[in-house]
C-alpha cells in the first residue's frame, strides 16, 4: 500500500486491500480464505457449476482459484457483468467486517481514493503501477478501478455501522 496525494494505491496478495490477501471469513456457512476464492466460488454457483465451485473451495491459492473460475461451464458474460460488482462487494464487506485489524486499516484509509495499482488489470484496477506518475490523476488511468470503487463503498457502509 502506498499513499500518494489523495490516493491509497494497492496491489498484490501482501496488501490487505487485495482480493488475493489471505483473510478468512464465512458467508452462509461457507468458509473462504480470501475474496478471490469467494468471487470465483460465487461465479461458479451463479452459472450452476457445482463441480468447479467445490474445486475452488478445495484450492487454497488465489491463482488456482482464479484459473478454475475461468473454466466455469455455461458462463455468460452479460450475466457476469451484471452481478460481479455486487458479488465482490459482499466478499469485501464480509472480509473486513469479520477481520477487525483489517477493518481498522480500511477505515483509516478514509478519505483517500482507493486504487488498485495493477499494471495489467484494466477492469478491477487502473492499468498502472503505484510508481507511475499518472496514478494520482483519474483522467489518466487506463482502467476502471472497480475494486477500489467497491472497497470505498464497503468502507462507507462499515464506517456507518
Amino acid at each position: 500500500m502506498r499513499k500518494v496525494d489523495n490516493i491509497t494505491a494497492f496491489f498484490g496478495a501482501d496488501d490487505v486491500f487485495s482480493n488475493w490477501h489471505v483473510a478468512p471469513f464465512t458467508y452462509h456457512d461457507v468458509r473462504f480464505n480470501c475474496v478471490e476464492q469467494f468471487k470465483m466460488f460465487s461465479k461458479a454457483r451463479l452459472f450452476g457449476d457445482e463441480e468447479i465451485a467445490a474445486k475452488i473451495l478445495a484450492f487454497p491459492h488465489p491463482a488456482s482459484q482464479k484459473a478454475l473460475g475461468r473454466t466455469v461451464r455455461d458462463f455468460k458474460d452479460s450475466v457476469w457483468l451484471a452481478k460481479r460488482e455486487s458479488i465482490v462487494f459482499v466478499g469485501c464487506r464480509e472480509k473486513f467486517a469479520q477481520n477487525p485489524p483489517l477493518l481498522k486499516i480500511l477505515l483509516e484509509s478514509a478519505p483517500t481514493v482507493l486504487v488498485e495499482a495493477s499494471p495489467t488489470d484494466r477492469t478491477w484496477g487502473v492499468g498502472l503501477n503505484d510508481r507511475d506518475p499518472r496514478i494520482t490523476d483519474p483522467t489518466k488511468w487506463r482502467g476502471r478501478n472497480l475494486l477500489g470503487i467497491t472497497l470505498m463503498r464497503v468502507r462507507d457502509q462499515l464506517s456507518s455501522t
